[in-house]
């Protein structure tokens, strides 16, 4: 087993990685700028107005868990189909490790990576939901701190699943059998109290779960002693899948 130690050679890697995007961010910016408000307006000022939603508005209640869920998305994506295409078809991960490089600075390097798009992408719904007049809580603020743990958290599952994938077709049971039921079983459209009892414990043990909790915390200003466990999980989660990616990875790429 090895464990995952920040460098600057990774750092090195996450620079690769953002020089790349610079170069190609004017084709994505249009769709990472306009989707956060189409879906609030019409998730929220839309769908809202048919949701009876006790003494707040539908749109207040979504707008923090669209910010973590789109941090999912960013970071998720990313770090699945992007460190598959690095990996297989582009060989830059064989470019790097033929140099000083080593495949923990790979992966770490690829892990804040991920974190970083779970910024961007968060930050373009956190904008949306400013406009729309959602953010009542200066603690708001720190929602960058936040996606960017929770970014740490799905780019290093999202390794640790591609460390085992078959196929480039593969990756596709990773979205449909895992974000996608996450983004409805994780206190983002509707409140998950309302759940059957196991249903409520199987999402309470799901990742996103806990980044809700902790957006919404943020936004509302209102603290909880039960938001300690969230944070705890959210770091055992990244601590467990970033060692398990580091270390998976490198059987993957050895052999």
């Amino acid at each position: 087993m090895t464990f995952p130690i920040l460098s600057l050679r990774s750092l090195n890697v996450w620079r690769r990685n953002r020089d790349v995007f610079r170069s190609v961010w004017k084709g994505e910016f249009p769709f990472i700028a306009a989707e956060p408000f189409l879906v609030l307006g019409i998730m929220g000022a839309g769908l809202g107005g048919y949701v009876a939603f006790g003494g707040d508005s539908y749109l207040k209640f979504i707008a923090p868990g669209l910010i973590a869920s789109y941090a999912m998305w960013a970071s998720g994506g990313e770090c699945s189909w992007g460190t598959y295409i690095r990996m297989t078809q582009q060989k830059t991960f064989d470019a790097m490790i033929a140099t000083p490089v080593g495949i923990e600075d790979v992966i770490t390097g690829e892990v804040l990576w991920g974190a970083t798009r779970a910024i961007i992408s968060s930050m373009a719904v956190m904008l949306a939901a400013v406009m729309f007049g959602l953010v009542p809580s200066p603690w708001a603020v720190l929602t960058p701190l936040a996606a960017a743990v929770e970014g740490l958290m799905f780019a290093s599952i999202s390794i640790a699943f591609v460390s085992v994938a078959t196929s480039f077709y593969s990756l596709n049971y990773y979205f449909a059998l895992f974000l996608v039921p996450l983004s409805f079983l994780s206190d983002v459209f509707f409140p998950i109290s309302g759940l059957p009892q196991w249903a409520q414990v199987l999402a309470w043990l799901t990742p996103l779960t806990h980044s809700v909790a902790i957006t919404r915390a943020l936004f509302s200003g209102s603290w909880e002693p039960s938001l300690l466990i969230n944070i705890a999980w959210t770091l055992v989660l990244t601590i467990v899948f970033f060692t398990l990616a580091q270390n998976l990875m490198r059987r993957r790429l050895i052999t």
